[in-house]
């Protein structure tokens, strides 16, 4: 026990020193690192957008067990709807810029929610739902982390109103199914709910002259100002105190920030504060660091974290092992290079990358990281295996795991005497985030 407690601080020790690390700064060696434009657009038109991220377990295998994980970015113009639909999939909804009008509809009734920026609400599988963008001049940003319940990593949803690629999921019954269940012939139904399909030419046109806002690839459409203000009529607005509601937004900033001072601070809502993120084990975070400042290095002992840089620029650094850009793994028969792998493997390095808005990085339990801001930074970040984490802090006055060390232990692992690890640590009066130049001594 003894010898695996020298080994995990001698670990800690490397990574603090960063004396052994081999740096890895390009997008195509760093595991971690998601630029924009690993995203795919899956709706665009001239109203907006809906792009999906590449799936994390087939950029490298240590994300294997963030195959059941997507990140989903919506972008929308003022004053347009997203149609209804519903997805198989839970999801987690932040709204990263502007305001928005989400309804949510149950069996035998409707809730209708205002929605502003760090606004968070659980979408469970199979509700369905319309999104709007009420404000006249700023777009609307919304990021999703869905999770879907049937294939592992596969997203599908199903809308209400069809389009030229994808026709309504109630155009998929029979004609006696619908018949029956509607209690009309066809044709009204065909006429009322559904997209213009085997009509005559004459039918279909005067079909597709009434529905002429919503064409091509039209689940976003335009909406008028009128009708903005009737599906807001009765919308309530998210709780700034709470963020026990089971069904109702909960805001990123409804209590203190659990880290603070004047470089940056650091809001996060546990399961243990919302039921909506207790049968997800899901943490949901949000990280404002000020231009010129560190947060500083720290790890997570349980929880996968996956960040996405809202605003601002900044870099960070992560401690992992030296073979984890590997994508395949060895034959298992291999067993020199399986040796060989293991020697590899417990060489520390640095990965290095630039943060721009709309990129995505993911930062595995145990890693110890730290992030430099060169702009006013923000960061939404989605912790999967939240239950037990402990986010553990090798630097700062605080909270520093290292400090904890009794004094036979750091004069084994560290080659400074106690005396002189105490002075270094206390060195650092700030606690969690502090100046990111280091002190100059004349």
């Amino acid at each position: 026990m003894a010898a695996t407690i020298i080994k995990l601080f001698m670990l800690l020790g490397v990574a603090l020193l960063a004396s052994v690390c081999v740096s890895s700064t390009s997008d195509h060696e760093n595991p971690f690192i998601f630029k924009s434009n690993r995203f795919q657009s899956l709706y665009e038109n001239e109203n907006g957008r809906i792009r999906l991220l590449q799936r994390f377990d087939k950029r490298s295998k240590i994300f294997e067990n963030l195959q059941n994980y997507r990140i989903l970015e919506y972008k929308f113009k003022p004053r347009t709807l997203l149609l209804p639909q519903y997805n198989e999939a839970d999801f987690i909804l932040v709204v990263l810029n502007g305001k928005a009008i989400l309804t949510v509809l149950n069996s035998n009734d409707r809730n209708s929610f205002n929605l502003e920026v760090g606004d968070t609400i659980k979408l469970p599988a199979g509700t369905i739902a319309y999104l709007a963008n009420r404000d006249d001049n700023e777009d609307l940003r919304v990021l999703d982390l869905a999770i879907p319940v049937n294939r592992p990593g596969q997203l599908q949803s199903f809308l209400l109103s069809g389009t030229q690629n994808q026709p309504s999921f109630l155009s998929g019954f029979s004609k006696n199914i619908l018949e029956a269940s509607f209690n009309t012939n066809y044709e009204e139904i065909e006429e009322v709910l559904l997209e213009e399909q085997e009509q005559d030419p004459q039918h279909r046109r005067i079909l597709t002259d009434r529905r002429q806002e919503i064409n091509k690839e039209d689940v976003i459409v335009k909406v008028s100002k009128e009708q903005i203000e009737e599906l807001g009529r009765n919308a309530k607005t998210s709780s700034k105190k709470s963020v026990s509601s089971k069904s109702e937004p909960f805001n990123l900033r409804s209590r203190s920030p659990i880290y603070s001072n004047k470089f940056g601070k650091f809001f996060e809502i546990t399961p243990e504060k919302n039921p909506q993120l207790q049968d997800l084990n899901i943490f949901v975070n949000s990280v404002e660091i000020k231009e010129g400042s560190l947060l500083l290095p720290n790890y997570n002992s349980r929880a996968i974290v996956i960040v996405t840089v809202n605003e601002g620029k900044g870099d960070i650094e992560l401690v992992g092992q030296r073979n984890e850009n590997q994508k395949e793994k060895r034959e298992e028969n291999d067993k020199e290079e399986e040796q060989k792998e293991e020697e590899i493997s417990k060489q520390v390095q640095r990965y290095r990358a630039r943060l721009s808005p709309g990129d995505v990085f993911v930062i595995p339990a145990g890693h110890p990281y730290a992030i430099n801001a060169s702009s006013e930074l923000n960061l939404i970040g989605f912790g999967i295996n939240a239950e037990n984490n402990q986010k553990n802090f090798l630097a700062g006055e605080e909270d520093n795991v290292i400090s904890q060390i009794q004094r036979p232990v750091k004069e084994i692992v560290f080659p400074g005497s106690s005396k002189e690890i105490d002075r270094l640590l206390k060195n650092q009066k700030e606690s969690y985030f502090a100046n990111a130049q280091p002190l100059q001594r004349e």
